[in-house]
């Protein structure tokens, strides 16, 4: 498996609580300062962001190209784009699939505008694609994400001189070729002093010292965002790195909640892997959307710098006998792409819901257990967002939704 190909799977539970965290020393950050490009247009008012990731990867054997972001109406819908993922490598961006990303050379039949790719354009691939969505869209903003589960690992590396970083970002988002397709820059560190794919040792301030370097290097003229953990038990993830501190410099974060419970936890219990509330019988306490926001907000960060997080996919077992959640299993359930992972456009067919638990739904067929949001779910959990006074909503990722963008219908 291509090491970007991987879903952004937090797999909360994959890496043991054990692994404690290292306080490094503070890092200074970086005081570069740019000059801030104007600022693009007022900014929006609190709940109406709608903020989807585009993978990289899924232009190959998922097939799906920004042009179905136009043709399943949620380009109408969307206020943002985030572009997932950069590479994070000896300190500094890096591009992820640089022929995926500006070379691939698009057909009429698979291009926004309808018009075919020529061999000698300055700017070929997604990049072009998502310049002429946002010629359609002149309202979109783009986002390069950077990061994510499988390229973490380079971040702790990065913290350690956040100056640097930050300009081999500015420098890599405003290349000349694709300056104008991109609005700002999300960042996305599977976990600040804390464990994901890899243990990061950098110490509580790291993140807040990345942070304060990138919004010093974009300037006010850009967008900066960060994707954080959900993680809201006691000493947990949140606790391990100084989000409220670093909340200054963004514009807003998409704390992930999702993938709370999976099937890393082979024999189960079942639990839904995205609840908003807690239930009798959770596996683990505080593991549920409402406790990660409320965490977030205990910690004086503004509701309207908190987006609502949402999957446009599901998590399962197999040999489930019981169709309630807290039951036992076998293992991970098949999926098209990965073990335990399904896009809601194959499940709402194949495994159609048939409870709802926490503020989301579940399904059982045959030995298979499902968790996963519904349009009649994320409604719910929009009306949450509105009550939270919440910036708005995001959703991993496009191409989860069906043809006709039931799912983001269902946010706005």
């Amino acid at each position: 498996m291509h090491l970007s190909h991987r879903p952004r799977a937090r797999l909360m539970a994959l890496v043991s609580a054990a692994c404690a965290a290292v306080l490094g020393a503070g890092l200074l950050a970086g005081a570069d300062t740019a000059t801030a490009e104007p600022a693009a247009g007022p900014k929006l008012a609190a709940g109406s962001k709608v903020v989807g990731y585009f993978t990289e990867w899924g232009t190959y054997d998922r097939k799906y190209y920004v042009k179905n972001i136009e043709t399943s109406g949620s380009a109408a819908r969307l206020t943002h784009i985030n572009y997932a993922f950069g590479n994070v490598t000896g300190g500094k961006c890096a591009m992820g699939d640089s022929y995926a990303a500006a070379e691939r050379t698009y057909t009429a039949a698979e291009s926004v505008d309808g018009v075919a790719d020529t061999w000698d354009q300055p700017l070929r691939g997604t990049f072009n694609q998502l310049r002429e969505l946002k010629r359609k869209h002149p309202g979109l903003k783009v986002l390069w994400s950077f990061g994510g589960w499988t390229w973490s690992t380079g971040f702790g590396e990065a913290a350690r001189n956040p100056a640097a970083f930050a300009q081999s970002c500015y420098d890599l988002v405003e290349n000349s070729k694709w300056a104008d397709v991109f609005d700002g820059i999300d960042i996305d560190w599977e976990y600040p002093n804390a464990c994901g794919a890899t243990c990061d040792t950098s110490g509580r301030e790291a993140f807040k010292n990345l942070m304060s370097a990138v919004r010093a290097k974009f300037g006010s003229g850009n967008l900066v965002t960060a994707a954080i953990t959900a993680d809201a038990t006691s000493g947990g993830k949140i606790d391990a790195a100084d989000y409220a501190g670093a909340a200054q410099y963004v514009d807003w974060y998409n704390p992930m909640t999702y993938d709370f419970f999976g099937a890393w936890d082979a024999t189960g219990p079942t639990a839904p892997h995205s609840a908003l509330n807690s239930y009798s019988g959770i596996p683990k306490a505080g593991f549920h959307t409402s406790a990660t926001i409320a965490k977030l907000k205990g910690l004086g960060i503004p509701s309207s710098k908190l987006l609502l997080g949402i999957g446009f996919y599901g998590r399962g077992w197999t040999g489930v006998t019981q169709s309630a959640p807290g039951g036992t299993a076998t293992g991970a359930a098949p999926g098209t792409y990965e073990a335990g992972i399904e896009d809601y456009k194959v499940l709402k067919s194949k495994c159609p819901a048939t409870g709802t638990v926490g503020g989301t739904a579940y399904a059982k067929c045959g030995s298979e257990w499902w968790s996963y949001d519904t349009p009649a779910t994320i409604a719910a959990k929009m009306t949450y967002k509105n009550q939270q006074g919440l910036g708005g909503t995001f959703f991993w990722e496009l191409s989860g939704d069906t043809s006709g963008g039931e799912l983001i219908k269902s946010i706005k």
